[in-house]
């Protein structure tokens, strides 16, 4: 659970002397020879990078940022300070909706925040609505009471809860949430677009663990898990199935510029039918849609992954994820062997020289990322196989995120010898999740990448 966003800032690239195009020659041949194993075309923005391309209403603060999709922020030290964002809004009736928060907090020491008293103590929140992201007119605000009700604990996280009613006319808005912190007044910010007409059935119905209390805010479920689609209002209502068997493609590299394929149709492999507000399992992994009447446009989509997911454990999963630092000879080797784990071990070993504690700290550190990819990014293929995923794996999470209506722009402005690099992600609409995002190549990030992948490959980066 966390945050993500991204503007272009290329200013590194501008006055490059002679001695750095020998370096990019060098980074270019290097590629060559590695991305034959990115095998996904990627999209051109007719707009170049530059340092700073959109002004959305809603920005990062200067602190831990967040946003309604997940990801992540680097923690403040010293100070209590929210870390991460997840939101939903399911509708209760035309005039009411109810906003769901996953957070995740730190105390002054470093230590995970979950109690809610702890947490009601620490931290106030405020709301304010917009007509729209370009719009400042204020249509509604408020203050959100933190009390036993409003925040609970839920695993590893706190839920927030709380109910916003529909401005007078309005038939959407957008919810600025503000979390502040009592002490230091640092503050951690979440973006909502809320629908009050005309909700979409993701509006109102959402999956629930099997109790059917808590909503999960994420798009897959474990195979053979009990789960339950359910509204605020314990709504029974009956929902067509299908099942789609799925691989769908990792994604390319930042610098692969070549026009997308036509996306792909996929064929339904079986149908089912639920009933919502009522228990059912799904037993086999794939692509589960799920639809009021067969002619919408939009739906529920959710990824059913292996029982470990969002971990990677088997060796035949585990060789996938290392594309994105893989040559293409090792990646044939990988897909080829005969003994996948020990083809696995000895890729890991050979990278580091041999040096066994390094390549442990190595593997570790890179698939620690791999699983908060699947975590944070998963949307209608798994997260480390989604640009987001991609860009998250390799560089870590973003130091600020800013969002518009229709893009993210990740920041990285602490990265050694770059003043700093962004990444913007653009919506992509689908009939599954709404929260799919694909990244605007450039050829201009091979200076940036390059270096950052021979760290992994030499295990300079191991955490």
């Amino acid at each position: 659970m966390r945050i993500l966003s991204i503007l272009l800032v290329i200013t590194l690239l501008s006055g490059c002397s002679s001695s750095k195009k020998t370096q990019r020659d060098r980074a270019t041949a290097a590629y060559d020879a590695r991305t034959e194993a990115q095998r996904n075309q990627g999209n051109r923005s007719d707009s170049r990078p530059a340092a700073s391309s959109t002004a959305a209403p809603v920005r990062a603060a200067d602190g831990p940022t967040v946003g309604s999709t997940q990801s992540t922020a680097p923690k403040p030290v010293g100070e209590w300070a929210v870390t991460s964002i997840k939101g939903k809004f399911l509708a209760i009736d035309t005039n009411t909706v109810r906003v769901y928060m996953d957070l995740t907090a730190k105390t002054a020491a470093g230590e995970a925040v979950l109690s809610p008293t702890d947490f009601s103590q620490h931290f106030q929140i405020a709301y304010v609505m917009y007509p729209d992201y370009n719009n400042r007119d204020r249509l509604g605000y408020g203050n959100v009471a933190l009390n036993t009700e409003s925040v609970s604990r839920q695993g590893d996280h706190l839920t927030l809860v709380f109910d916003v009613k529909r401005p007078k006319e309005a038939t959407g808005a957008v919810l600025l949430t503000e979390i502040t912190e009592v002490n230091s007044g640092s503050k951690a910010r979440n973006d909502l677009s809320l629908r009050f007409k005309t909700p979409r059935l993701s509006d109102r119905f959402t999956l629930f663990e099997k109790t059917g209390k808590q909503p999960q805010l994420r798009n897959y479920v474990n195979a053979g898990d009990t789960v339950i689609i359910r509204d605020v209002n314990g709504t029974r209502k009956p929902l067509f199935g299908f099942r789609y068997r799925h691989d769908f493609d990792a994604a390319s590299s930042p610098m692969n510029t070549s026009p997308r394929p036509a996306p792909k149709s996929l064929t339904v492999d079986s149908t089912l039918s639920i009933t919502t507000n009522q228990p059912f399992v799904l037993p086999k992994e794939g692509l589960y849609y799920f639809m009021e009447d067969t002619t919408d446009a939009n739906g529920i989509g959710l990824v059913v992954a292996d029982k470990r997911f969002p971990k990677m454990t088997r060796p035949e999963k585990l060789i996938k994820p290392v594309l994105y630092m893989s040559t293409s000879t090792e990646i044939g080797e990988l897909n080829q062997a005969q003994d996948t784990k020990k083809a696995f071990d000895r890729y890991w070993l050979s990278l580091m020289s041999g040096n066994e504690e390094v390549a442990k700290k190595t593997l570790k550190a890179y698939f620690d990322r791999v699983e908060e990819a699947n975590r944070l990014f998963t949307t209608y293929k798994e997260g480390w196989k989604t640009d987001k995923g991609m860009i998250y794996i390799v560089l870590g999470p973003p130091d600020r995120v800013q969002r518009n209506r229709e893009r993210e722009v990740w920041v990285y402005n602490r990265r050694a010898s770059v003043s700093e690099i962004n990444f913007t992600f653009t919506k992509k609409p689908n009939q599954f999740v709404e929260d799919h995002y694909e990244l605007v190549r450039y050829i201009e990030y091979q200076p940036i990448w390059y270096p950052i992948v021979e760290a992994w490959r030499t295990g300079a980066i191991r955490e």
